[in-house]
């Protein structure tokens, strides 16, 4: 299987989907868990570029993540591969992702609204 690292220097990532364990089967409830025996999350976020383009992925980490919907995010060592089953003889494909934690990222500097001129009041106080 091949990982394909993900550039992160032109997206930002928004959780939209609080961690929930990522299940084997949805039957049994079995939940997946990694060769170091921890269990596997899946985490939904959006993922946002300076053009407006947004897509959604689910990105798989080891172990819970201190993170919740609204956040600002960085899934730190973003990998994407391509997989494909067949079940019940329909060929199924796509591509996944899988990171190695998510941190929450630094406070975002919002720019302060403009003070109202002079004249943008005097005509507020007219219209009172």
């Amino acid at each position: 299987m091949r990982n394909i690292p993900v550039d992160l220097s032109a997206l930002t990532f928004v959780c939209v989907s609080a961690p929930r364990p990522k299940l084997v089967n949805q039957e049994t409830g079995e939940v997946k868990v990694d060769r170091d025996g921890k269990t596997v999350f899946t985490v939904g976020l959006s993922a946002a570029d300076a053009m407006g383009r947004v897509e959604l992925v689910n990105v798989s980490v080891p172990g819970d993540q201190d993170v919740s919907i609204g956040q600002i995010v960085t899934p730190v060592g973003l990998v994407a591969f391509p997989w494909e089953q067949v079940i019940g003889g329909q060929k199924r494909w796509g591509v996944a992702y899988r990171a190695s934690r998510i941190a929450v990222a630094g406070p975002v500097a919002v720019p302060d609204a403009p003070a109202p001129s002079s004249a943008s009041s005097a005509a507020a106080a007219d219209v009172a």
